[in-house]
């Protein structure tokens, strides 16, 4: 479903969703073919994550990714789709310190990888950095929740924002709005906590494990088909089987190979 008449979904595209009430789809990708896809069945918007760390580069967490190893996937998705924006996630230790990193970092992903927005995790403590970019003219979506990067301090992947925590996210997503952020990712937090957060701010919410209110959802596109292995988060539905149905190929393909059957005379010049 795409949100725009023509062209590439802008900001203005997505602000004007919230206003009619419209819920949008996201998902990650991070190469030229899966990207394609999406944007040619109308996922308005592509997140390339670093969440590649784990999906694309084996990774145990998000943390080690670098600039240098996200901005050729976002190159690849930006030529995959020509209507979908495509935001670029900001690597753990690449905008922290200062407004100024930010900014820096924020300007490779437009300038070489040709993404539209970045996406940054954080309240409070990032909130410079929001501003600064968005007085420089880069769009951005907030991320609030469980946030990977932070997944040490967390203490582990678990549910955030209960009792009076969720007070604090609140307050957080309040500032972000304010700093100027486009839209927000609520990851695994209460779904009562993502609904009085929805209703609260005239921006976006992007929820992943926050329920049904979010005015838009995100998957990992991996875990959304079912290529991923081993135990799916609570969250996650999966609406194909790719894991099987790419074992069940490769399989085909090595047996036949060894029998003598593939290639045959149609297969041949």
């Amino acid at each position: 479903m795409r949100l725009g008449r023509s062209g590439r979904t802008t900001v203005r595209d997505i602000r004007a969703a919230k206003e009619r009430g419209e819920k949008w789809a996201m998902l990650t990708s991070y190469d030229v073919l899966s990207a394609g896809i999406f944007d040619e069945v109308g996922i308005p918007v592509l997140l390339v994550g670093d969440s590649a760390a784990n999906t694309v580069y084996g990774y145990e967490t998000t943390v080690p990714i670098t600039v240098d190893e996200m901005i050729p996937l976002v190159q690849a998705v930006v030529r995959g789709a020509s209507n979908a924006m495509v935001v670029a996630d900001l690597p753990f230790g690449s905008y922290q310190s200062s407004p100024q990193q930010a900014l820096e970092t924020a300007a490779r992903f437009l300038k070489e990888g040709g993404a539209q927005a970045v996406k940054l995790e954080g309240g409070a403590r990032v909130l410079p950095q929001v501003e600064a970019l968005v007085a420089a003219g880069v769009p951005v979506v907030g991320h609030l929740g469980l946030t990977p990067q932070s997944v040490h301090t967390l203490g582990g992947y678990r549910v955030q924002g209960r009792d009076r925590a969720g007070d604090v996210l609140l307050a957080d997503a309040l500032g972000l709005q304010e700093a100027g952020a486009f839209a927000v990712v609520l990851e695994v937090v209460p779904a009562d906590l993502a609904a009085r957060v929805t209703k609260e701010l005239t921006i976006s919410t992007v929820g992943i494990g926050a329920g049904a209110d979010c005015d838009a959802q995100v998957l990992v596109w991996q875990d959304m088909a079912g290529l991923s292995g081993g135990q799916a988060p609570r969250f996650v539905k999966r609406f194909a089987e790719l894991r099987t149905a790419l074992a069940d190929a490769a399989a085909a393909y090595s047996d036949e190979v060894s029998r003598g059957v593939y290639p045959t005379v149609e297969h041949s010049y």
